[in-house]
């Protein structure tokens, strides 16, 4: 019953892309709110994100704006542009224009003012900087243009100080009212019986709230500044940039107005700036407008703004504006208060807080009622009813305390912050392994993974990519070994051409002056290939003139580059997927260094050749070019037939060590790995023999036959498939959508690729890559493999199944505590009149259950016995017919210790005099705690037996377990004043250890009794 109220009332918030009608509706269904600050902290602002897309609404309307009426505008201000007055301090540092003229040229696209400032190179000059060499400057010009410019920093909001938070802890409305109660009991106590002794009872409270309110605010603080710091590391980008004559890797943090930025598919534009050159730049600017059609950048519309995204082509920029100045860095402001979306354990938790704190309200009704009741019984029967003395007075006032109180206890508060504690420690943790979690939600839904579809390239292998062999003229070799006097001089002079300038890479000298090649690994590997072959990569980009680049992605599989060779003749270069480059091509250069017709028998030697290289894990690539005709402009598109094919290089790129039993780790964990790949069929399938992936029960497809199914073939196929070669983007995003919708697995998917961003939004957890990956597929994942190992990932499933049943545990501990304070004070009210447990004994058993118990188990490190269980899936139970028998066992029990010692603990002990019901009630009090702390052991496992295993491993329990029984003792022996507890005897304390002590073997023959439905994690 209660699953089905959570599911139609909590159950819609999803784990990533929830809408904001879902977010709203569990938010109005929160009826019992003890501490709305606290609670509601660690989830979505809504009314901020209102402001941020107010704000992209009017930078859209200020778009618009600014090109309808572009030639009014350019109109008004061009006097002022060229009239432009420099500030005396820019002057004097040798500058030429003020850091706001700048900026008011690319915010406003102002084509003029840009034209009256000499263009691009005119504002380079002004800014002191070299389109070639960028900036060249020493620590002392640097701080100088740091203070004149600004920095590429945002503002943020400043970090709360620990005083806030215990601020927003003396929020909560119970305690709140129980300080009423202690100050009406202060007053009412001292005129009564005088100082010190009237006032104990009062002082007591206010001492327990303080502590509460204390020990809240210092477990909130700790929370928070771990979100702080995984924030910071969520925003460190790199970016390439030329300074000082070399080209360099920064974090866009230390950009500053005048560097030159290289830009490539997928990168963020780290600042406002101006296009220098480039081929094919489309720019998504949807971050900062909300619009999704790409713009086109070129020279006649350089204009480049910060936190869009490249989407196609690559150029270099020159930096006017950082910073706050910039309309990202304004957005930025807001967004950083829209806060985290809650996750879906979130929020069913706080559907399990409302309906216990509903019951519980209702126990704290019915209790006072019957409290009164009975102390209006007892003044009826004495005839003293219209007579009443301060005593009275003060034990009402102990009476609604009470039941104050109950509420208190009732309103598991802590649940689904107990959730943010244990994920706030699970991203810190999963930090140091080398993933950084961006989305709250993954850490717990990763948890419930059945299903991981991963790339090959980086993530199964190392990504260190080597030219091992090369077919060039038809003839094989080893290409460690390739001698250039074995290659025809007119084929290698057309081979080193294709090499050098049809590439994303570049050779470059370093700081120390070193020769260093930079890009992706694949084109590394084949300029070192070509460098091998005494080739020169400035000279021959130096000797032809690019027209046209179609840089390479993931749906063609190949680049090309159009050049303009010495004599004017035109000649475009292709590189790519060996088969289908090759299929391109109907010429090839023979063994002679001759241009021959590609007949069956060629065809058949290079087809070969790619499957024998394939079929030893290698990495094929076909290159090949073609001559055009003169008078091809830069809008001509690449030639899609007709190329000679120069050869065929095979890259190795070995498989990362441990891949072969992460994998077999998450078969026993009840996870399917799926390789979706762009390489070759034959290389996918070798490599994922060697991993362990491709079993022989498992199919292995490639993407255009996957396409071409019907969807009663898929629905067959799907559940076989273990490996889909030359996959394009959109074959993976069906993968995952049927997976998801029509088998109902939770997927994890990884990418590297701007073309992976649909697969990564559509899968449950994305996973990008942190070093081959796009800010692009950053921007969409969920998690960022920072080290690109696919063992990395099976960590991550490791911590995501450690959350789910660390919450598991800490619910089935509170539940506990809960059922049994409240039946407790309930029938000893309605039965004897009285309540066991007074307002601060309940206090510090609340504290005990929710905040010192959320540290204790929230916060359990991950085990190896997880990864030997099924996952839950996507309809797993939270709160299983495992944890309601551990529940309920532990109650009857604690409920039978109770009741037995209220009944026949005087006897037992041999009590009577004055103090006899003190001792009595002290006994019950101590017995209840240490009742909760072995059951604090028990819910460390909730079927294992052995629950003390590995317990001195979590050194945050023990310390926990160790503060809460000092504190016990202090209670019971020093502050019994305060507490209404008075020192007990040696047996007494024996007798309330051994209380607690015998939940341990009754946890034991409870985990012994079968249940249905047994839990499924």
């Amino acid at each position: 019953m209660m699953d089905n109220y959570l599911n139609e009332n909590f159950g819609r918030v999803k784990s990533k892309n929830s809408s904001e009608e879902a977010l709203q509706r569990w938010r109005d269904m929160c009826v019992l709110v003890k501490n709305p600050k606290r609670r509601f902290r660690f989830t979505a602002n809504i009314s901020k994100r209102h402001e941020a897309q107010a704000m992209r609404r009017s930078n859209q309307k200020l778009r618009i704006a600014v090109l309808v009426s572009k030639a009014a505008l350019q109109f008004q201000q061009g006097a002022e542009a060229s009239d432009h007055t420099i500030p005396d301090e820019i002057k004097a540092a040798g500058f030429g224009i003020s850091a706001d003229e700048a900026g008011s040229i690319v915010e406003n696209h102002d084509s003029k003012r840009l034209k009256s400032h000499g263009g691009v190179d005119g504002l380079a000059h002004k800014l002191k900087t070299s389109t070639t060499n960028g900036l060249a400057m020493d620590d002392q010009d640097l701080s100088c243009r740091q203070k004149l410019f600004g920095t590429n920093e945002f503002t943020e909001r400043e970090q709360q100080s620990f005083w806030v938070f215990v601020w927003e802890a003396l929020q909560d409305m119970t305690l709140m009212v129980l300080a009423v109660c202690a100050f009406v009991s202060l007053i009412v106590g001292i005129a009564t019986e005088g100082w010190p002794k009237g006032a104990h009872d009062g002082l007591g409270i206010v001492a327990s709230i303080l502590l509460v309110v204390f020990v809240t605010a210092t477990s909130d603080y700790r929370q928070s500044l771990q979100f702080r710091d995984l924030d910071k590391e969520k925003k460190k980008i790199s970016i390439q940039v030329t300074r000082n004559g070399y080209r360099q890797k920064l974090s866009i943090y230390e950009l500053l107005p005048g560097d030159i930025v290289h830009l490539a598919i997928g990168d963020q534009v780290p600042a406002d700036g101006l296009f220098l050159s480039g081929f094919a730049v489309s720019i998504d600017e949807s971050s900062l407008t909300g619009e999704s059609e790409p713009v086109k950048v070129n020279a006649e519309n350089p204009y480049l703004l910060s936190g869009t995204k490249v989407q196609d082509g690559s150029c270099k920029m020159l930096v006017l504006t950082v910073g706050m100045r910039t309309q990202w860095g304004k957005l930025m402001a807001t967004l950083s208060e829209g806060g985290h979306d809650e996750t879906p354990l979130q929020v069913k938790l706080n559907g399990v807080a409302t309906v216990i704190g509903k019951i519980g309200l209702c126990f704290a009704i019915v209790t006072f009622a019957v409290l009164v009741q009975k102390l209006l019984a007892v003044k009826i029967t004495e005839r003293t009813h219209w007579v009443w003395s301060g005593d009275d007075a003060l034990m009402l006032l102990e009476y609604f305390a009470i039941a104050v109180t109950i509420v208190v206890v009732a309103v598991p508060e802590g649940l689904p912050l107990a959730v943010t504690l244990s994920l706030a420690f699970a991203m810190k943790k999963m930090m140091n392994d080398k993933a950084l979690v961006r989305n709250l939600a993954a850490c717990e839904t990763m948890g419930s993974a059945t299903t991981i579809c991963s790339d090959k390239t980086g993530t199964l292998t190392t990504n260190h990519m080597t030219v091992v062999k090369s077919c060039i003229c038809m003839n094989v070799k080893d290409g460690i070994k390739q001698e250039t006097s074995e290659i025809p001089d007119g084929a290698l002079k057309i081979l080193l051409q294709s090499i050098f300038t049809n590439t994303g890479g570049e050779v470059v000298s370093n700081e120390k002056g070193q020769r260093e090649i930079l890009g992706s690994p694949t084109d590394t590997a084949i300029l070192e290939f070509g460098l091998s072959l005494g080739g020169d990569f400035q000279s021959e980009r130096q000797a032809t003139k690019v027209l046209r680049v179609e840089p390479f992605n993931s749906t063609k599989k190949q680049m090309g580059v159009v050049l303009e060779l010495p004599d004017g003749s035109v000649r475009a270069h292709c590189k790519g997927a060996s088969e289908i480059v090759l299929a391109a091509c109907d010429k090839v250069i023979n063994e002679n260094g001759e241009v021959v017709n590609l007949d069956q028998e060629s065809l058949h030697h290079l087809t070969t050749t790619i499957d024998r290289f394939a079929g030893e894990a290698l990495r094929t690539l076909c290159l090949a070019y073609i001559d055009l005709e003169s008078g091809v402009s830069a809008e001509t598109p690449i030639p899609s037939s007709g190329y000679t094919c120069i050869g065929i290089v095979g890259i190795k790129d070995p498989v990362r060590p441990g891949v072969k039993e992460s994998v077999a780790l998450c078969r026993s964990a009840g996870i399917t790995v799926r390789m979706v790949t762009g390489d070759n069929i034959n290389t996918a399938k070798a490599i994922a023999r060697e991993c362990g992936i491709l079993t022989d029960d498992g199919i292995a497809i490639e993407g255009p036959d996957f396409r071409e199914k019907s969807l009663e073939e898929l629905l067959v196929l799907i559940p076989k498939i273990q490996v889909m070669a030359r996959s394009s983007p959109l074959d993976k995003h069906t993968l995952v959508k049927h997976l998801r919708t029509t088998f109902g697995e939770v997927v994890a998917v990884t990418g590297d690729g701007t073309n992976d961003a649909p697969a990564l939004h559509e899968a449950d957890i994305g996973l990008a890559m942190g070093i081959a990956g796009t800010e692009v597929a950053k921007e969409s994942a969920d998690v960022i493999i920072l080290d690109d190992n696919f063992s990395t990932i099976v960590t991550v499933a490791k911590w995501g199944r450690s959350v789910y049943v660390n919450i598991q545990k800490f619910v089935q501990f509170q539940l506990t505590v809960n059922i049994v304070a409240l039946i407790v004070n309930f029938t000893s009210a309605c039965l004897t009149g009285s309540a066991p447990l007074t307002a601060v004994q309940l206090l510090w058993v609340n504290m005990i259950m929710d905040t010192l118990g959320a540290l204790a188990l929230a916060t359990e490190p991950p085990n190896e016995e997880l990864m030997k269980r099924a996952p839950v899936g996507r309809k797993g139970n939270f709160i299983t017919n495992v944890m309601w028998r551990n529940i309920f066992g532990q109650a009857v029990y604690q409920f039978a210790v109770i009741w037995l010692l209220q009944s026949k603990g005087k006897s037992f002990f041999g009590l009577d005099g004055d103090d006899s019901d003190l001792i009595l009630n002290t006994l019950i009090f101590n017995s209840f705690v240490f009742c909760q702390l072995f059951n604090e052991v028990n819910s460390r496992e909730m079927e294992k037996e052995d629950v003390l295993d590995g317990i001195l491993e979590n050194k945050v329990f023990v310390s926990v377990i160790a503060a809460t029984v000092i504190f016990q003792v202090i209670i019971i022996e020093y502050l019994g004043t305060f507490a209404n507890t008075t020192p007990l005897t040696t047996t007494q304390w024996l007798f309330c250890i051994f209380t607690g002590f015998l939940s341990m073997p009754i946890a034991v023959f409870l985990k012994k009794i079968p249940v249905g439905g047994k839990m499924k994690i």
